[in-house]
């Protein structure tokens, strides 16, 4: 692929970054008096981005030298997302949390995930849209894969996986609260990293089931059981099984 065709995608995520830091702006100005509204809309233009932002990334996995220029993308991009997306999940797993343990009401955790996986569905349709056009090298032919397959392993060692890295991912979220946020967002970030490395090739490791839909509705249409078992009920069950221990076993541990 070349440079060129790299630069219009990191131009494309550039401006999506932009505009979703506009929109959270303008709520935050205008509907902070309306807590509901104001928290579905800042979750929902959150997960846009990262689902838009992930679905054109998953376009440049093939980009010279490999897998060295991906890995870097995800890093970076985990990074901006993290410093322009504070005080939102955009994961289900990362508001069900919260819900398991008290700290957030049902209503309002309901909420959140509805937005995430609105967001989700928006920004698949977004960025197929904008593939549709083929301004870009990266995006000719990207309408025509249809299911990508991203699980190349087992269905049960899929699960496993996901459900594996969603317990590491959530530890790793609790135990670095206290951490400088400057700071964090880099520890979150290389981790990030280095589960895609250790399991992309398998399952994709998305740990995010609002982002798993995005990137392969496709696929759940094609195979809902199967995928829906390892991309939202393996990831949920890692989150539950984080909670309990981090609300139940650590205290009396500790």
């Amino acid at each position: 692929m070349a440079v060129g065709g790299l630069g219009s995608s990191l131009l494309l995520m550039s401006g999506v970054v932009v505009a979703v830091g506009l929109c959270r702006r303008l709520t935050r100005r205008r509907l902070r008096s309306h807590p509901r509204l104001f928290a579905f809309l800042v979750e929902m233009f959150s997960t846009f981005q990262i689902c838009a932002c992930t679905n054109e990334l998953s376009l440049l996995g093939n980009v010279e030298p490999k897998p060295h220029t991906a890995l870097t993308l995800t890093y970076g991009f985990t990074v901006l997302h993290g410093l322009t997306l504070a005080g939102s999940t955009c994961n289900p797993c990362g508001t069900l949390q919260p819900m398991w343990g008290g700290r957030t009401s049902l209503r309002m955790g309901g909420l959140k995930i509805a937005a995430q996986f609105v967001a989700a569905v928006l920004a698949r349709v977004f960025m197929h849209f904008i593939w549709s056009l083929e301004m870009a090298e990266p995006h000719f032919g990207a309408l025509s894969q249809g299911c990508s397959s991203p699980m190349q392993t087992t269905e049960m060692q899929a699960f496993c996986i996901e459900l594996l890295f969603s317990v590491v991912f959530q530890l790793a979220v609790l135990r670095s609260e206290s951490v400088n946020p400057k700071y964090r967002v880099h520890l979150i970030a290389l981790l990030i990293t280095m589960l895609v490395y250790a399991g992309g090739n398998l399952t994709g490791a998305v740990f995010n089931p609002a982002l798993a839909f995005s990137l392969h509705a496709d696929c759940f249409y094609d195979k809902f059981l199967s995928y829906s078992l390892v991309y939202w009920i393996a990831p949920a069950l890692g989150t539950i099984l984080v909670a309990f221990i981090w609300d139940e076993i650590f205290p009396r541990i500790s």
